[in-house]
């Protein structure tokens, strides 16, 4: 009981804490790189693990339908009053719903959306399995994810050191994902592909991908 409480503690605190946190790195190119990703969407969008909806303004007039999900009462409790930075022609929703067990029906989704979530989550191959189960044939799934430091030794290091730690004060996040191998395990077909260091970012989690892949035809 008392390990349960404490995680419930670390989560409400994480979420607290969370936008404070990003600002500068969201200041100095993340919010950037959040509109280049989201510009070219349409139709029915998915975005799992909203967070606090640091995507919210940037998701073009092309999108009709936006469902946003997350797991989290801490996060869900801030987002949901800002959902009026979205769009006004765009339909949205925010509910509370796990990332491997989305509120959709087979291929209902043009495209789904991942910023910072597959590091936290428990099993990112049931989750890309469940994206893939949402997806329509061809349909995308944009990612903005941080990951292990490939061809950084050193940083590797630390991140393999911090990662006994780092997942109870930070909702669960992992340091040292593979998360491009995981989407192309998972049966999508990365099409677009960026690797850059986050700037303002804490070393051990600067290292990020971004882009998008096509679920199977």
């Amino acid at each position: 009981m008392v390990h349960w409480t404490l995680m419930a503690l670390c989560d409400a605190l994480f979420a607290r804490f969370y936008d404070p946190l990003l600002a500068p790195m969201e200041e100095a190119g993340l919010q950037i790189w959040r509109a280049e990703l989201l510009a070219e969407l349409a139709g029915t969008v998915v975005e799992i693990g909203a967070g606090t909806g640091a995507n919210l303004a940037h998701y073009p007039a092309a999108v009709e339908r936006l469902i946003l999900t997350e797991p989290e009462p801490g996060m869900l409790a801030q987002l949901r009053p800002r959902l009026d930075q979205v769009r006004s022609e765009i339909e949205v929703t925010a509910q509370r719903a796990s990332a491997s067990s989305l509120p959709l029906g087979d291929d209902e989704a043009d495209a789904v959306v991942t910023t910072l979530v597959l590091c936290s989550v428990p099993d990112p191959g049931a989750v890309l399995t469940e994206v893939r189960r949402v997806l329509r044939p061809g349909g995308r799934l944009v990612f903005l994810e941080h990951v292990a430091a490939e061809g950084r030794p050193d940083r590797l290091r630390w991140q393999r050191r911090l990662d006994h730690v780092w997942p109870h004060i930070a909702g669960g996040c992992r340091l040292t994902r593979d998360t491009r191998v995981a989407i192309e395990d998972a049966g999508f077909t990365v099409e677009a592909l960026a690797r850059e260091s986050a700037r303002k970012a804490p070393p051990f989690i600067r290292p990020m991908i971004r882009g998008h892949a096509l679920a199977p035809a």
